[in-house]
């Protein structure tokens, strides 16, 4: 197959369409994960959101049984990509290629430690962005990332049809 002939596509079939029941479901997940955060964030004046847990929530509330979002995927896929960004920014400083060395090995060790959550591949972004220091590495990161799995966990499994996680480990 030539390489432009691979542009149009392979033909496959739309994804199936998600019941309103399911869409209204992850509506809710991800609303609920987000007003949680917010909360704390606001009446403990320690900050525990950023952008990629919106992606987070996509994955956790959308699709609770793929890979990318088990706790140890969005746990330490946040953590890992959150820290190469930090290391990246504080030893090679604030540059574009420092940033698109940080990413790249963000993408290579989630792939390497088979915790692969895509919204984290963010995160090396958004910490260069910021000029993130390194108390980011534990708020929001580790801490909003464990409180979205936490309430993955005990909504996900309200729903008669869902048992989350698949795996922890």
């Amino acid at each position: 197959m030539s390489y432009f002939k691979k542009f149009k596509g392979q033909g496959e079939a739309l994804p199936v369409k998600s019941p309103i029941s399911e869409i209204l479901f992850a509506w809710f997940g991800g609303f609920i994960s987000i007003l949680i955060i917010g909360y704390l964030t606001k009446s403990y004046d320690n900050l525990l959101i950023m952008g990629s847990f919106g992606a987070s929530c996509v994955l956790l509330f959308g699709f609770p049984k793929s890979p990318f979002s088990q706790p140890r995927n969005v746990i330490l896929g946040h953590f890992l990509s959150t820290f190469i960004g930090l290391a990246f920014l504080h030893i090679l400083g604030n540059e574009y290629w420092s940033m698109a060395l940080a990413l790249a090995t963000a993408i290579a060790v989630m792939i390497a430690t088979r915790t692969v959550h895509p919204p984290a591949g963010s995160n090396p972004l958004i910490v260069f962005l910021l000029g993130a220091n390194w108390d980011y590495l534990i708020f929001p990161s580790l801490m909003g990332s464990i409180i979205l799995v936490l309430v993955a966990i005990f909504y996900n499994n309200l729903h008669k049809n869902r048992a989350y996680p698949q795996y922890w480990m």
